[in-house]
């Protein structure tokens, strides 16, 4: 039985998928497809064993701000994960995978490394678990593995790999002719059409040493910044966080342009029970069950006389209605709504940047706010005053702070409070309020086994969230940082 370690990259700015998906809560976080969330279901197929192997907990890679939604997710799904690897900034997929097999070196150069996405789709994981079982033979042959797709139509949108001869049907490993990059609608055509090449699914099997001697062989200008960022992590609260001085000088590059492409002696495990990457709404759509029409609709959205269509509501307060449409993508959030054509749909991207250049917030952030103590929204906002709904999870609490220029009153709607002002602390349970002076030092804890809710209503000059002194925090973040 091969003992196989997942490394599980869980970054990404969220583009694509606007407005579900932004940068502040990107798109593997969301239940866009089934009951959970595509890092959740990640996470669930690379779990337990398959043909030959058994997978160790997860090493998860992402950023200090997805931290804590990593682990809870994780707890939701019951998986126990291995170490949570903080990025200081994003330096895309080369010095992540990078990172994590040096980690992984350390305790056995021998390690066998498996190396996905967080927010890719693949239903059948028990066909997936037996994939990796195939890769493994090369794996023993000191090759790097990758996984192709094998194509249903002639997509634009993704990368290929063309193979030294057309897979058998059995699952085997063949030997890599070359990558190719994302063609036009002709030449995907003819690709398809030749039988010899998959898509890129930007998954990788291999082992820590085979892995480490490619790096060297293939793209030596990382190897020393990477390794002082491993060398000097720190340990905080249990996540492993790089350091951030060494990280600063690591180059921006994907793994497969730093390795892959250069590499000698890859191997490319055929796959064909499905898979997408879903990175447009197109994808959401063909993965989504539709009707006899093929309208897909999810949450408090109607289709009346509507084909091909996409209809998605994300409020309970809004009714999106589809009327006489045909090849269209329509999502409702409570702050954006997104009407695009399907043939645009690669192009959402566009709307993002358009947004940002106006300065609006919806472009990257929502109302709601995911902190590791809950989550608040803001239900109304003007000058001088703000209104907002926190929910603090049972247990948690936000730190001890002050506040320079607003002054803020705190009314429980359901479960307990334990509020702390200037050193008194008393409980609130429903209907019961209090008033936080500028400048009082307060905190604000929930004791109970249920979450608890309440209304803030803040008053003053200023009412950004950098508008903070943090004294205590359970969560060791720094002045400035949000909640």
């Amino acid at each position: 039985m091969t003992l196989v370690t997942p490394i599980i990259l869980c970054g990404g700015s969220g583009t694509r998928l606007w407005p579900l998906s932004r940068k502040s809560y990107p798109k593997q976080f969301v239940e866009l497809v089934g009951d959970e969330t595509l890092f959740q279901a990640s996470a669930r197929r690379l779990a337990g064993q398959g043909p030959g192997l058994t997978f160790a907990p997860p090493m998860v890679v992402t950023n200090s701000d997805f931290r804590f939604i990593v682990t809870e997710q994780l707890q939701a799904a019951g998986i126990d994960p291995g170490p949570v690897v903080i990025e200081p900034a994003g330096r895309n997929t080369a010095p992540a995978v990078l990172a994590a097999a040096m980690m992984a070196a350390q305790a056995d150069p021998e390690a066998v490394l498996l190396v996905a996405p967080s927010d890719h789709v693949i239903p059948d994981a028990a066909a997936f678990r037996a994939a990796v079982a195939q890769g493994l033979a090369a794996v023993r042959q000191g090759r790097l593995v990758t996984f192709g797709i094998a194509p249903d139509r002639p997509e634009t949108g993704y990368g290929y790999l063309k193979l030294s001869a057309p897979a058998d049907g059995s699952g085997a490993p063949v030997a890599l002719d070359c990558f190719v990059e994302k063609p036009d609608a002709a030449r995907a055509a003819a690709m398809i059409a030749g039988g010899d090449h998959l898509w890129n699914a930007g998954i990788f099997l291999f082992a820590a040493r085979d892995i480490l001697a490619a790096f060297a062989a293939h793209a030596p200008g990382l190897a020393a910044p990477v390794a002082a960022a491993v060398k000097d992590a720190v340990t905080d609260l249990g996540f492993i966080r790089l350091d951030p001085v060494a990280w600063s000088g690591v180059q921006d590059i994907s793994i497969d342009y730093a390795v892959m492409e250069k590499a000698d002696n890859i191997s490319v495990v055929p796959f064909s029970a499905g898979w997408s990457d879903l990175g447009s709404w197109e994808a959401v759509l063909r993965e989504s069950p539709r009707d006899a029409a093929g309208v897909a609709t999810r949450g408090h959205a109607l289709a009346i006389d509507c084909q091909n269509t996409l209809l998605r509501s994300e409020s309970d307060e809004l009714e999106l209605v589809g009327l006489g449409l045909t090849d269209v993508i329509a999502v409702a959030m409570p702050d954006a709504v997104l009407v695009a054509h399907q043939s645009r749909a690669q192009d959402v991207k566009k709307v993002v940047d358009a947004l940002k250049a106006r300065g609006a917030k919806q472009a990257t952030d929502f109302r709601r706010d995911h902190r590791p103590w809950g989550h608040f929204e803001t239900l109304a906002l003007s000058d001088r005053f703000q209104v907002k709904r926190i929910v603090v999870k049972p247990g948690a609490a936000l730190s001890l702070q002050s506040h320079i220029h607003r002054s803020e009153h705190w009314i429980v709607v359901s479960g307990t409070a334990r509020v702390t002002v200037d050193g008194e602390a008393r409980l609130l349970t429903e209907n019961q309020s209090v008033y936080i002076p500028l400048g009082a030092v307060h905190r604000m804890e929930n004791p109970g086994k249920v979450p608890m809710v309440l209304i803030e209503v803040q008053t003053g000059a200023y009412l950004g969230e950098d508008d903070i002194i943090r004294y205590e925090d359970v969560y060791s973040r720094g002045q400035g940082a949000k909640g």
